[in-house]
């Protein structure tokens, strides 16, 4: 076995330090930089931590850096490439947000507008609070409606596991997640279950999205998918970015790596493609879509030009500004997992650094910068500082137990010395 402790001997230990002002304006991608990035990702394929790994980033609109590393199915002998195509899992929910900001352009809603206005199945929701002496459900009514920026930034409220105390187990009896049901079915059941904290009061990551891609669907009256290919990928030209990857494609998949917690071993899943090869009904808002990393980044460096690429304008800038804002007050302070991506808050489907890092154990990065990942360790940010944009694959689960975002962060910002 190939030991992950090998990764601390081949790449840095970053300082943490930020670009300062007199440097900012030189890249940060030269030759040096490439170098070091090369290193890092190729230290954990040597090290068997991931099978494959490729990384792109821009810089000032230029293509700065692009490599990839290992491969991306072992068992076929696929090596990783660029027309390699993974599953971005939540990746797919700055995608959704897009997609409803377009919506709100054009002032078809309000952020802080009642779910319940537009699904109406959500104007009965309570909460649960706990059980009576016979061991039922005391539910109550939530101390004000959920709202469509609850659900854009992760203040719902909405059952999120099955492992949660008292609504867990009518999660899981719903299922309504489940690739048989349409996006309307599954809304429909979360709207029949009780919430486990009143809207506003937590953030926890969920199915939110999920909702929003229904909102996409009853305010625009189109599919979700088809509102996705119309009015996003087809303009980007993101031609590998779907749902369903079509048969002649699907000798560019990657394999998804599942890692031992005890001995650090790869190994594979049977039905690890089967949501985006087989015959399915649920296009979720949260999750779902693949793609290629030059597909990807052409969606992130839109959102980078604040709206626009290639002459085509997907939004406004001032929406993408109000995307990467924080919109999570001081007084949620019950915040999940979301403090382990550093001094952050939240935007509309965005993470967005608030603070550079405390000390070198956080990852490296800039104020300003807004970003997201994905279950198997793929992640993207953007810098608007450093007029930068990343994109990083990888197929690896469970998340980034390895340190990959980490280390890539640390190789692309490490001060010059």
């Amino acid at each position: 076995m190939k030991n992950i402790v090998k990764i601390a001997c081949l790449i840095f230990v970053s300082t943490g330090l930020q670009p300062t002002k007199s440097n900012a304006q030189r890249n940060l991608i030269d030759s040096t930089a490439i170098a070091r990035i090369n290193a890092t990702l190729d230290s954990f394929v040597e090290a068997g931590a991931v099978s494959g790994v490729s990384a792109l980033v821009y810089e000032k609109d230029k293509e700065a850096y692009f490599n990839a590393f290992g491969m991306a199915d072992e068992e076929s002998g696929l090596p990783m490439e660029r027309d390699t195509i993974v599953q971005i899992f939540s990746m797919t929910k700055p995608v959704t947000g897009v997609a409803l900001m377009t919506l709100h352009e054009q002032g078809k809603f309000n952020l802080d507008d009642p779910v319940s206005k537009f699904i109406t199945s959500f104007a009965k929701l309570k909460v649960a609070t706990g059980t009576d002496d016979d061991g039922n459900l005391v539910l109550v009514a939530p101390k004000r409606p959920m709202t469509i920026r609850d659900l854009t930034r992760h203040t719902s409220g909405l059952a999120n596991s099955n492992g949660l105390p008292l609504v867990g187990p009518l999660l899981e009896k719903a299922d309504p997640m489940n690739p048989g049901n349409t996006l309307a079915q599954a809304v429909n059941r979360y709207s029949q279950l009780p919430l486990w904290f009143h809207p506003g009061e937590q953030w926890a990551y969920g199915p939110s999205v999920d909702i929003q891609a229904r909102l996409v669907e009853r305010i625009s009256g189109m599919k979700f998918s088809e509102y996705l290919i119309e009015h996003i990928l087809g303009p980007l030209k993101m031609t590998e970015t779907r749902y369903h990857v079509p048969e002649a494609d699907r000798d560019r998949m990657a394999g998804v790596y599942w890692r031992d917690e005890d001995t650090g071993e790869l190994s594979r899943k049977a039905d690890e493609h089967d949501f985006n090869t087989k015959p399915v009904q649920l296009t979720p808002g949260g999750w779902g879509l693949t793609s290629t990393i030059d597909d990807y980044m052409r969606f992130a460096r839109m959102l980078q030009n604040e709206g626009e690429l290639d002459g085509v304008r997907i939004l406004e800038p001032d929406t993408v500004r109000l995307m990467a804002t924080n919109h999570l007050s001081d007084d949620i302070t019950e915040r999940s997992w979301l403090p382990s991506k550093g001094q952050v808050g939240f935007g509309i489907d965005f993470a967005v650094r608030t603070h550079p890092p405390a000390s070198d154990e956080e990852s490296a990065g800039a104020v300003g910068e807004f970003f997201w990942d994905g279950a198997a360790s793929t992640m993207f940010w953007i810098d608007p500082k450093n007029d930068l944009t990343a994109v990083l694959f990888v197929q690896l689960r469970p998340f980034d137990k390895v340190g990959l975002h980490k280390a890539f962060r640390d190789a692309v910002y490490r001060p010059r010395n």
